[in-house]
């Protein structure tokens, strides 16, 4: 009797040590799976990137991606001979704005020439981050004090 008994421990310990590891299994099973889908949606919008730029010849028509399910206007980094024609139209115009100021330019000063309602709180954040984007693509510079001018 003894003996059936620590046989049916036996079992029932290592049943338990099983038990675990297939819960470990499952959940790194479900972790590979997860992070499968998103390298399935991540390659996705590469390749429309890709092939979008590919495609894409200097003009005033806005680029866009979707991303998450949005559109998203592709601004391209500024390259020698490049116009601002290769830009979309929204950024154009903040670079005629920018450039007609004769100087740096505050954000405010971009938006009051938009008709932004520049007053209300918030209001010029949108604009800010265009702005910061035309900046970190090579288009404006970004002064220390937050005014923006053309680049060099």
């Amino acid at each position: 009797m003894a003996e059936i008994k620590e046989v049916a421990e036996r079992v029932a310990a290592r049943r338990a040590e099983l038990d675990e590891e297939e819960k470990l299994l499952a959940e790194r099973l479900d972790a590979v799976r997860a992070e499968r889908e998103e390298l399935v949606v991540a390659m996705r919008v590469w390749e429309r990137m890709h092939a979008q730029l590919d495609a894409e010849r200097p003009s005033a028509q806005a680029a866009t991606v979707q991303v998450g399910g949005r559109g998203v206007l592709l601004v391209p980094h500024r390259e020698a001979g490049a116009g601002e024609e290769v830009l979309p139209p929204d950024y154009q115009r903040l670079m005629k704005i920018v450039r007609n100021a004769g100087g740096p330019i505050r954000v405010k000063d971009v938006g009051v020439e938009l008709g932004l309602e520049v007053e209300a709180k918030g209001r010029l954040e949108p604009l800010r981050g265009k702005l910061s984007k035309l900046a970190g693509r090579g288009w404006l510079r970004k002064l220390p004090d937050g005014r923006f001018q053309i680049a060099p």
